[in-house]
């Protein structure tokens, strides 16, 4: 899905206070006119500022979010950060949304499929209004993915850091869904649809002049055979990526490997894919460019919704298994200032590093697998998902 609307160029926050005119769409699968209210969010730049001033419907201007007395009166004030996080309406997104705007120092777009879902879990969560907009964003359809981006551009913002969080895991399935694009559900978004989302975004990232800009894309220690919860069948693998190369599509194998299809399998393979992109981002453009391009696993988020396709016995003996079996338990309020930590901590700003937590949640550069870290696996991967995408 892509939103299409024509209000002012600006993000789009679901609230209460003033009501919202926007046509039924079939992009958006839902009408919000007479059951939403929104603030438009305005932003200002220039070369030293880039604040979002809040306006209502009734175009009543108010001070913009950070804004002091003294800088008011003409004193240079640093800006917030602007980050943007995929899948922030539950889980780990949602966990490091609140965790990075209750700092103040950050304004969170809380890239999502949905936008009542999420102004209601920003709600819940009790995030500060003024550091948080939404915007539509369907990562299992490349044209919802480009129109997310032209809208952000559209908006004025700076963008400062970008967040690769959301993600499907299907285990139980037994066929293979697929994207509007007619790729494998699992690797189409967990994968290509960021792949297409940071190439085109690393533009505005190259822009920014925040001290430290960073593109951030959430691994997993499932896809890493050097790791007891890696080699726990099905154990991870790319092959040489034949199926892939052939499309994932229903008139070919959709597994990467060219193997017979397995849910779990596939999750866990698009957790590669994210790792190797991480890298090869890191090989192709840290040096040009200064931006920090980290991965990272936040330990076993046993509660999160990832697992709710799993069947009821897993969801039910999951959780007291990792916390008084394995000692492996995380909580989401942890994860996400885990992740937060990633976006965000000066001591974190090394490229190239797959970050993990011991159980002092102290953080430390993991070790990837051997094929979660074979340079020319990735760059081959890089190149096949270039021409799905269609940049190549």
């Amino acid at each position: 899905m892509a939103l299409q609307t024509t209000f002012l160029p600006s993000t789009l926050t679901v609230h209460k206070e003033a009501k919202l005119g926007i046509k039924d769409s079939s992009f958006v699968g839902i009408s919000l006119a007479g059951h939403a209210k929104a603030d438009f969010v305005a932003p200002l730049r220039s070369k030293k500022l880039c604040m979002p001033v809040v306006i209502k419907a009734q175009s009543t201007a108010v001070a913009a979010p950070g804004l002091t007395n003294s800088s008011l009166d003409g004193k240079k004030v640093l800006r917030k950060g602007v980050v943007v996080v995929t899948g922030a309406s539950s889980g780990l997104g949602l966990a490091a949304a609140k965790a990075l705007a209750e700092t103040g120092k950050w304004h969170v777009i809380m890239a999502c499929r949905d936008f009542l879902k999420t102004e209601k879990a920003a709600k819940s969560a009790g995030i500060p209004k003024e550091n948080y907009s939404i915007m539509h964003l369907d990562l299992a359809s490349l044209d919802s993915v480009r129109q997310f981006v032209e809208n952000f551009r559209r908006s004025g913002m700076a963008l400062d850091v970008l967040v690769c969080n959301a993600a499907i895991y299907r285990p139980t399935a037994k066929t293979p869904t697929y994207t509007a694009d007619g790729i494998e559900m699992s690797v189409g978004v967990n994968h290509l649809g960021h792949f297409l989302l940071a190439r085109l975004m690393l533009e505005d990232l190259k822009k920014s002049d925040y001290p430290s800009k960073r593109l951030i894309i959430v691994g997993s220690i499932t896809g890493n055979d050097n790791t007891l919860a890696g080699n726990i069948p099905p154990k991870a693998g790319l092959g040489d990526l034949r199926g892939l190369a052939a499309g994932l599509n229903s008139h070919h194998s959709s597994m990467i490997d060219g193997g017979s299809f397995d849910g779990a399998k596939a999750y866990k393979d698009s957790k590669i894919c994210n790792m190797l992109t991480m890298q090869e981002f890191h090989r192709r453009f840290h040096e040009e460019t200064g931006i920090t391009f980290a991965s990272l696993y936040p330990g076993c988020i046993a509660t999160t919704g990832l697992f709710r396709e799993h069947i009821p016995l897993f969801r039910a003996l999951f959780p007291p298994f990792q916390k008084y079996i394995t000692k492996g338990f995380v909580s989401e309020a942890e994860s996400g200032k885990r992740l937060a930590q990633v976006v965000s901590d000066p001591s974190l700003t090394k490229s190239g590093v797959y970050w993990s937590w011991n159980k002092d949640s102290a953080s430390f550069e993991n070790q990837l697998s051997q094929e979660a870290s074979d340079a020319e696996k990735a760059r081959k991967l890089w190149e096949v998902s270039e021409k799905l995408v269609g940049l190549a």
